[in-house]
Parts: structure tokens; sequence; C-alpha cells
């Protein structure tokens, strides 16, 4: 594996943000998860990721077993949403933080098992509403790299340094692979 270095680049011309990424993501295999938090089901047309956060936000606090201080924003897509793309296509996303167990789930909230599974992540600097990082994953590393899509959650986790919207916020972006040649197995 080629050394990871950042840089600091406009990955999208048309991008007003300058953002930064390791060239080369890191590879880990995720230890299985317990979430709790709440869940909408939405479109990137319709997206509706403000609400859910301004819902869950305030009732965090709630939560009394958690693992980390983090947040976890979870994307649950149907097996065939990037093969028939459409902005228009229904996903479920959660906003969740990641707990012990499942004791005292507080009233409203939802339980959910993240199983384990390997991920491709992503050390990313830069404004939550510039979407051209996901363009470079998907559409420069993905199909350069001997990895494909696994149908698993895809998550974000949102650290002590993320800042909505803001140009220096930092997160790590967790999308589930597989090798290719094992998916024809």
């Amino acid at each position: 594996m080629q050394a990871e270095k950042r840089i600091s680049t406009s990955i999208k011309h048309k991008s007003k943000y300058k953002i930064q990424i390791k060239v080369n993501p890191r590879i880990e295999k995720l230890k299985e998860k317990k979430l709790i938090g709440y869940k909408l089901k939405m479109s990137l047309t319709n997206n509706k990721t403000g609400q859910l956060w301004g819902r869950f936000g305030p009732k965090i606090k709630e939560v009394k077993n958690r693992v980390t201080e983090d947040k976890i924003s979870m994307q649950i897509y149907d097996s065939s949403y990037y093969q028939k793309f459409n902005p228009d296509n229904e996903f479920e996303k959660w906003a969740t933080v990641e707990v012990e167990d499942f004791k005292n789930i507080p009233n409203g909230m939802k339980s959910f098992t993240l199983k384990e599974g390997v991920y491709a992540v992503f050390d990313y600097k830069g404004s939550s509403s510039d979407n051209s990082i996901f363009q470079y994953i998907f559409w420069k590393w993905l199909p350069n790299s001997s990895y494909q899509i696994d149908d698993r959650p895809h998550f974000e986790v949102l650290g002590e340094n993320y800042k909505n919207n803001d140009q220096n916020s930092e997160e790590e972006i967790w999308i589930p692979i597989m090798e290719k040649n094992k998916a024809s197995t």
C-alpha cells in the first residue's frame, strides 16, 4: 500500500470548499457496535439530516451507557442503490451514539447492531455540506482500488473536532468494502 499523505485539494472543480483527505484510506475490520438513536427515511433530493439531528441532539444526554462522546451518522441503502443510482431513491439515515448494551433505551429511540466487517476509512477535513468527498471516493478511489462496495451500512464518526458545515471540521467516513475478486465467489 502506498504511504498515506495529506493533500489539500478541491476535488470537485466547481466546489467552493477546500478539503483535506488522505490519498489512501486505512482499511479496518470493524468490530460489532451497538448503536442507539433515531432514524428517518430520506433521499438526497429530500434530505432530512438537519431534522434528524435536530431531534436527536437535545436528547443525546438521555443515553446513559455511551462508549465514547462520538456521534455516528449512519446510512442504510437498498442493495441496488448504487447500481440504479437516482438522487430520489430513498435510504434510511440514523443519528446515533455507540453504547455498551441495549439496557435503558430512552423512550422513542431505536437500537441497531452494526455488524463487524471491512471498511475503507477516510479521514476527512472540510465542510459536511461539500459532497465532493463522496465523488472522490466513489468515482476515483473505489474504481481504481481492489475493492467494491459491500452491502452493509455506511457511516461517519463525528468526533470532538466535528463542526457542522465548517471548513475546518473533521470526521471519519467509513465505507463498507469487499475485495473485487471475492464478489464473484
